[in-house]
């Protein structure tokens, strides 16, 4: 979500971009190695959606996952040197808020589970239940939306991150697998299961509502937007 970006000044346009929310991440991510909060500032609302939902289906938790967001993005400015650009800066960074939401689940929890196993016919099948709505809770989420929530919520860890990278954020197969550090194999193979496991009209349903799953709103947008930009290293 990128509203309000200020337009570049002409004489200070990168090659002939109206915008910063134009340029692509690694040109953003050279402005914002020289100390370009804008250029940050345009990398977070592009990137917002995607690191708020891995992270809700890691937190499984609307704050904490605001929470992990903003840590992210403190953690990604002060380490950029980390990443190259060889690979997708989308991926890199989804593995930080991966990571991030990770740490955060450890201080409240000892039963982690790992999110690089590297073989496919090894996937854990533990399951994280919650607590199933109540009849209140159920009329209350009519709405498809909150459903398919909760039945992603059901899924296992490993198939969740999987099926929230590629059927609600829409990734490939090439950078899902990239932004969780498996193969492309294991990829397909946790997918196919996790849509095995959701009951079959939920499954259908989803793909016309998956535009508003772990909805990331304008106003969520812009309250990340500005913690991170209030807490930057000097």
């Amino acid at each position: 979500m990128e509203p309000n970006l200020v337009s570049i000044p002409s004489r200070a346009r990168p090659d002939g971009w109206r915008s910063l929310s134009d340029l692509p991440d690694d040109r953003l991510v050279e402005l914002v190695r020289q100390k370009d909060v804008a250029a940050f500032e345009a990398l977070m609302r592009r990137h917002n959606r995607r690191l708020f939902r891995v992270t809700r289906g890691i937190l499984r938790d609307v704050a904490a996952a605001e929470d992990a967001v903003q840590e992210t993005y403190l953690r990604a400015y002060t380490r950029l040197d980390n990443y190259r650009p060889e690979g997708k800066f989308g991926a890199w960074l989804t593995r930080v808020a991966l990571n991030e939401a990770l740490m955060i689940r450890r201080r409240n929890r000892t039963d982690t589970v790992s999110l690089d196993e590297s073989s496919a016919d090894s996937i854990a099948a533990v399951e994280h239940e919650s607590d199933a709505p109540t009849a209140e809770q159920y009329v209350e989420a009519a709405h498809a939306r909150a459903l398919l929530e909760h039945a992603i919520d059901s899924l296992p860890e490993n198939f969740r991150m999987v099926f929230v990278l590629r059927v609600v954020e829409g990734l490939d197969v090439r950078e899902t697998a990239e932004s969780l550090e498996i193969n492309p194999t294991t990829v397909r193979t946790r997918l196919f299961r996790a849509q095995r496991q959701l009951r079959a009209d939920l499954a259908q349903r989803l793909r016309g509502e998956s535009a508003g799953i772990f909805d990331f709103g304008a106003e969520r947008c812009d309250h990340v937007v500005e913690y991170v930009l209030a807490h930057l290293p000097v």
